[in-house]
């Protein structure tokens, strides 16, 4: 059940955050390119969960998404060295920090306005 975005606990920089993604249509950003382009590069991009991965999304309490996003880097990362091609798998940290980026607004919205706690 979503929440006020005024009520919430959370610093004024993320209910900013949360307003804007509501702006841009919810969780699935239906409407993103109704924003100016700076706001959708702050929605759409968390350089602290590029740099801190797993860490960032701990700290936030997305610790499921934390895991299963380092379980499957891992695992695909051992694959395909085992298939010999290791320098392709060393890319696979570098799109797994992407892709916690581009993830961490939104899950942590799921996880503060809506009370869901996001798996993916």
């Amino acid at each position: 059940m979503p929440v006020d975005i005024a009520q919430l606990d959370v610093s004024e920089s993320w209910k900013k955050t949360f307003r804007l993604i509501e702006q841009a249509g919810g969780p699935d950003l239906p409407n993103l390119k109704a924003l100016q382009t700076g706001e959708r590069i702050s929605i759409s991009f968390k350089p602290l969960a590029f740099f801190l991965g797993p860490f960032y999304y701990l700290a936030k309490g997305l610790w499921k998404q934390a895991v299963v996003y380092l379980l499957v880097a891992i695992a695909l990362a051992l694959l395909l060295d085992a298939f010999g091609l290791g320098k392709i798998s060393k890319s696979i940290g570098y799109g797994f920090a992407a892709v916690y980026a581009v993830r961490a607004n939104v899950s942590y919205y799921k996880k503060m306005v809506q009370g869901v706690i996001p798996c993916f």
